[in-house]
């Protein structure tokens, strides 16, 4: 069915243009994604497995929270150190083997840090053995919808088995900050030096969190990256004074400066060629179905929420809305019960599909209703089999 024009011409007229232009970005890979309305803004290379290098210490940092969550450990629960962990090589937290840090300071490792020691200490002290780890990431990276990823190490350390898309990134990077937002604050903190033993290796290398409150925005995690291999990549997040969330990931990209000015560019341009509206308030009828056998002929049908849609430039001539149920509708119906949906179609961007419910009950009819349904029926009945005149 398709939406009345009224309440489409409604819809066109909050799409104010802005300029929205594709965004050129010299990363091998990359993909951007707006939390708020759920919307990819940037997809290359998306799906393509590729050496995550520390990035991938992400899911190091998931499997952690998920057993912080689950009480299976504590921020104060200690791990032993073992050789292997202080052997390890490339970027550290530099602990020994006599150290029994806390999940709390090895967090601060991974993070700040990015701690090859801290991952193989976290997948000793979780699954005895850092391979033992390392299959148990993939058994969890499946059920979290990761499809393009394969893990053999717990700290990105280069590998030829060890992959992950940019796409997978963003998707765990999502995942931290909704289902974790007790422990996400850590991705925020600049520096750490465990026992003050390497102050050269204390500040967080996210170049976005040096900025501070950036104009209209701020960043706030959440993890670099970087091998000869794989080159220089970031997944981060920013936030705006609304409340507007994005998350990014970069990946071979060629020196760590242009990591920094890739990102940020990255965050200013999905945020300013983008602007969220608000097409229909909670509750607002779109539109009314017929309904049968009902005590009333009609239901409005409405949002259970807001309807938020994210809109780049010059979009009002390609918008599209529409839209979808049966009709007629068969009573009873109740308040809330989902009748149709919401399709809005958004050039360049994904189709918006909302849920449009029930405005209000409608009762079965009495016999009279029944008696005058059936009477319909039969009349209708015999019009198409009269024979012609």
């Amino acid at each position: 069915m398709t939406l009345p024009r009224l309440i489409l011409a409604a819809l066109l007229s909050l799409l104010t243009a802005w300029p929205a232009l594709a965004f050129e970005t010299r990363a091998r890979a990359a993909w951007v994604y707006d939390v708020t309305t759920h919307t990819v803004l940037l997809d290359k290379n998306a799906d393509v497995p590729l050496p995550p290098a520390s990035m991938s210490k992400l899911m190091t940092l998931n499997m952690l929270f998920e057993a912080l969550r689950d009480g299976r450990v504590t921020m104060q629960t200690t791990f032993a150190v073992s050789t292997k962990a202080k052997q390890m090589g490339g970027s550290k937290m530099f602990v020994e083997e006599r150290d029994r840090p806390t999940v709390e300071d090895l967090i601060h490792g991974i993070i700040v840090n990015s701690g090859n020691d801290a991952c193989v200490v976290v997948a000793e002290g979780l699954n005895g053995t850092e391979a033992d780890f390392a299959r148990a990431m993939n058994i969890r990276a499946k059920a979290l919808g990761m499809n393009n990823s394969n893990f053999t190490n717990s700290s990105g350390w280069p590998d030829a088995g060890h992959r992950m898309s940019v796409h997978d990134l963003g998707i765990l990077a999502v995942r931290l900050i909704e289902e974790f937002p007790e422990y996400y604050e850590y991705f925020a903190h600049t520096g750490f030096n465990y026992k003050d033993r390497v102050p050269s290796n204390a500040l967080n290398r996210n170049p976005l969190l040096r900025l501070g409150p950036n104009g209209d925005w701020t960043a706030d995690g959440l993890k670099t990256g970087h091998t000869q291999e794989a080159g220089y990549g970031l997944v981060g997040s920013a936030v705006q004074k609304d409340g507007r969330r994005i998350v990014f990931v970069l990946t071979g990209l060629a020196t760590e400066a242009d990591r920094a000015q890739e990102g940020e560019q990255i965050v200013n341009w999905a945020f300013r060629q983008f602007v969220q509206k608000t097409l229909v308030k909670k509750g607002q009828r779109v539109t009314e179905a017929d309904v049968w056998m009902g005590n009333s002929a009609k239901v409005g049908l409405v949002p259970a929420e807001d309807v938020r849609l994210l809109v780049p430039a010059l979009v009002q001539e390609g918008v599209r809305a529409e839209v979808i149920h049966i009709n007629p509708l068969k009573a009873p119906i109740a308040i809330g019960q989902e009748l149709g949906e919401l399709v809005i179609h958004v050039p360049d961007l994904p189709d918006t599909r909302v849920p449009l419910v029930a405005e209000g009950n409608v009762s079965s009819g009495g016999l009279q209703v029944r008696l005058m349904t059936a009477a319909q029926v039969l009349y209708r009945r015999f019009l198409q089999e009269a024979p012609a005149s």
